[in-house]
């Protein structure tokens, strides 16, 4: 038991000091399954130790939303009730903390996809939306190793060796965690600075399925998962984290892109995914399973359809070692190079984004990394040249 609660409380530090690098006078917003309350609890006893005002704690159940998808009427499933919209607006210069690992993996097997996908709470989003755009939100996500979330990754119960994976990805297993956390951070702010010196204007995916091109917008930097609030508060918005990342210009997209993995996508699988642009937008979407779900998250606002998110990951990432599919996007977008559609990421932009930023209420990673996939970049001077090719970086 005493070496459970250390474990707990160490992985609490790790997501209070460098995940939302809560402020003393701060209110933490912190929402999880009613199965992470061991580590929910934790997490509260760490804030308050750090000077947080107030912790708001707030517990979901996907056989709730099931349960809406299945017997609610069609309005009720992007309904946002007034108190929600206070809550979310109270999150203002605040930190908020999700916590993931799904528990019920069935929960929503087998229901609706197309209704699946348009049940969200769109004016929340929007709201969240704005504090991101804002950078008035210092927040973060961690996940929590549990029985249900073991038993879909290993196809056995074996939550040790689940926490033993999230111990190495988070690096909480090294001698001081939030000192390792710092270092690979700077290693990957080094990536991304590398990345801007070059100034490329596009980037071009070539492999089995794909052959995609999309534009970079001039003004939006290369980053990783290091942001800082308006009133510079630093923090990392997922643990673990090993992408360098920059958003496109949304306008700017031609051609066809494969997942090269499956995913979990609002707790149904999707496999086989492919996706044809056309002038940005995505025109039509074919999967071996799950195409209904995609469907219907990209009918769900006007510019779903738009991508928001390029990312670059090489094979060095201590996810893609793990070599495990996680069923949970926190941990397999950190496994390999992926693509985002949907809202856009407003952080990476020095001056106003003016029109190419996408702004939705969907953001949906896909990975597209594998070893037969050759990234390349076009340069100012419209030569192409090697970016990354067998998940290995082609410069210094």
């Amino acid at each position: 038991m005493t070496i459970e609660l250390d474990r707990l409380d160490r992985y609490a530090e790790l997501a209070v000091r460098v995940g939302t690098n809560l402020q003393e006078g701060q209110t933490l917003f912190l929402t999880a399954h009613l199965e992470h309350a061991p580590l929910a609890r934790a997490i509260v006893r760490r804030a308050y130790k750090a000077g947080a005002a107030y912790v708001d704690m707030r517990y979901r159940d996907d056989r709730v939303r099931r349960a809406l998808v299945e017997l609610g009427p069609d309005e009720a499933l992007s309904y946002t009730p007034p108190w929600m919209k206070v809550w979310a607006e109270a999150q203002h210069e605040q930190a908020t903390l999700w916590i993931s690992g799904e528990p019920d993996p069935e929960a929503l097997e087998g229901v609706d996809g197309e209704r699946l996908g348009r049940t969200r709470m769109r004016e929340m989003i929007e709201i969240t939306n704005r504090h991101l755009i804002n950078r008035s939100v210092n927040w973060s996500t961690v996940a929590y190793p549990n029985v249900g979330w073991a038993t879909k990754a290993f196809g056995e119960p074996d939550v040790e060796r689940l926490w033993d994976a999230v111990a190495f990805a988070t690096r909480l297993d090294a001698a001081d965690p939030v000192g390792a956390w710092r270092q690979h951070m700077s290693a990957l702010e080094n990536r991304a600075s590398r990345l801007n010196d070059l100034e490329f204007t596009a980037l071009r995916y070539r492999g089995p399925g794909t052959d995609l091109e999309i534009g970079l917008a001039h003004n939006a930097r290369w980053t990783s998962a290091l942001y800082r609030t308006a009133g510079g508060i630093e923090y990392v918005p997922n643990m673990p984290t090993e992408e360098v990342f920059t958003t496109p210009d949304c306008r700017l997209a031609e051609g066809t892109v494969r997942s090269s993995r499956p995913m979990m996508l609002i707790g149904q699988l999707v496999e086989g995914l492919t996706l044809t642009v056309r002038g940005g937008r995505i025109v039509s979407v074919d999967a071996d399973r799950g195409a209904e779900v995609v469907n219907g998250l990209l009918g769900s606002d006007e510019r779903a359809a738009y991508f928001g998110e390029v990312a670059l990951v090489d094979r060095n990432s201590r996810v893609g070692q793990l070599n495990t599919l996680f069923y949970d996007m926190l941990y397999d977008e950190n496994a390999s190079s992926h693509i985002a559609f949907g809202a856009g990421i407003p952080q990476v932009f020095d001056s106003d984004p003016a029109g190419a930023l996408n702004v939705s209420t969907v953001h949906v990673d896909f990975m597209v990394g594998h070893p037969e996939l050759e990234i390349d970049g076009r340069l100012a001077n419209g030569t192409w040249v090697p970016v990354m090719y067998g998940e290995e970086w082609q410069f210094d």
